[in-house]
């Protein structure tokens, strides 16, 4: 129900972070500047919600990523390691925050939608259709729409 981000798909990134890790910072001797970090760091979080299947993280801000750079990355003339590399992204996704709302789309969707239409009804028809059915049906319609945006 819904699409968050749980335990079970952290054990899932793991392979992906070593993935973009081994693309972007195997070599060590290139030199980084901030923006080619950034750049680097974004398009791992983008391979990260590609593998969840929807937007899940929020991309960084540039300030977030470099105190999590600087507090980090220890051996400032060696290259990035893999867990320097795991430790910037665990900062930065828990500081940037996670944007699956499920549980809110499916409270609004399941009950929201049909009591504000509810209200609609007794107000311009109230005798157009019983509620008996008009209720169900919209309320039937909401999950149909919650089911096509892949919120369930």
């Amino acid at each position: 129900m819904g699409q968050t981000f749980g335990k079970e798909e952290n054990k899932d990134l793991i392979p992906v972070i070593g993935k973009c890790y081994d693309r972007y910072f195997a070599d060590p001797n290139k030199k980084w500047n901030s923006a080619e970090f950034y750049h680097a760091v974004c398009e791992t979080v983008e391979e990260m919600n590609k593998m969840l299947g929807c937007t899940q993280f929020r991309v960084p801000k540039t300030s977030t990523l470099e105190l999590a750079y600087h507090n980090h990355h220890k051996g400032k003339e060696k290259s990035l390691s893999k867990e320097e590399f795991q430790r910037i992204l665990q900062d930065i996704i828990l500081d940037s925050g996670v944007t699956g709302k499920g549980i809110k789309d499916i409270f609004l969707f399941i009950f929201g939608i049909p009591i504000v239409t509810t209200f609609i009804k007794q107000r311009a028809a109230p005798n157009a259709v019983p509620n008996d059915v008009f209720i169900p049906a919209v309320t039937s319609a909401s999950v149909f729409l919650l089911a096509k945006l892949n919120k369930l």
